[in-house]
């Protein structure tokens, strides 16, 4: 999937800025870490980071705290470094499941005091597995936010999805880059992911508690969630 993001790197940000609340439900699953203190003396990672939008959620909503971020495609990670960044934020070229030797070769020590992993989840060749990682690199009783398309368990929700995907999102995205292909694999990878039963209970199965999932506003209620948890 890497290569897929790699190609699209140059025209994410404006494709997804074209959809109302993308942002906004960012910053929404940021804040639901309940964080104190706007983050003071934690270190929070950003797993599936990409161009860092993701990252910048983070960092402002915890301004005080160090972030590291993570993503698999050089591109993306690439259009994340051009951005201006305070010096607390840094970034790492890794897979979700190379987590713990990309972050030693960096000399980066964990464990983390929050995670943020928005549309990662859905994307990983083996979820389970790389949703332990994910939990491994949690200090005990750290906050974990997975930011991800849910719409299995709704009829209406998957008719939404599918509209919108082939009324705006995959015309928009052949239109901006001439290939749809990354945005056809977004809208059949929503419809065959985890319902958010089955995916709170990938989390609990990781060794998280406290597991729920609270919805986010707009169009995307119903289709995007905020799954939350601790270890």
């Amino acid at each position: 999937m890497s290569a897929q993001f790699d190609q699209d790197a140059a025209s994410y940000d404006r494709l997804v800025g074209a959809n109302p609340g993308y942002h906004d439900h960012l910053l929404l699953s940021a804040r639901r870490l309940e964080l104190p203190d706007r983050g003071a003396g934690t270190t929070l990672l950003d797993v599936g980071c990409g161009t860092g939008l993701s990252t910048a959620a983070l960092a402002e909503t915890y301004p005080a705290a160090r972030i590291v971020a993570v993503d698999a495609s050089a591109e993306m990670l690439a259009r994340a470094r051009e951005k201006t960044w305070p010096d607390s934020v840094r970034f790492v070229h890794a897979r979700a499941e190379d987590l713990h030797s990309a972050l030693a070769e960096q000399g980066i020590a964990g464990p983390f005091d929050g995670l943020l992993a928005a549309y990662l989840v859905r994307n990983l060749p083996d979820r389970d597995a790389g949703v332990a990682v994910l939990v491994d690199h949690l200090a005990p009783g750290a906050p974990i936010a997975v930011h991800e398309y849910s719409v299995a368990d709704s009829t209406y929700a998957r008719a939404v999805w599918s509209a919108v995907c082939w009324a705006v999102i995959i015309p928009l995205g052949r239109r901006v880059t001439g290939d749809a292909s990354l945005y056809r694999y977004l809208w059949r990878s929503v419809l065959a992911f985890d319902g958010l039963a089955r995916l709170e209970q990938r989390l609990r199965d990781a060794g998280l508690r406290e597991v729920h999932t609270r919805p986010v506003d707009g169009w995307q209620r119903g289709i995007v969630h905020t799954v939350l948890g601790r270890r």
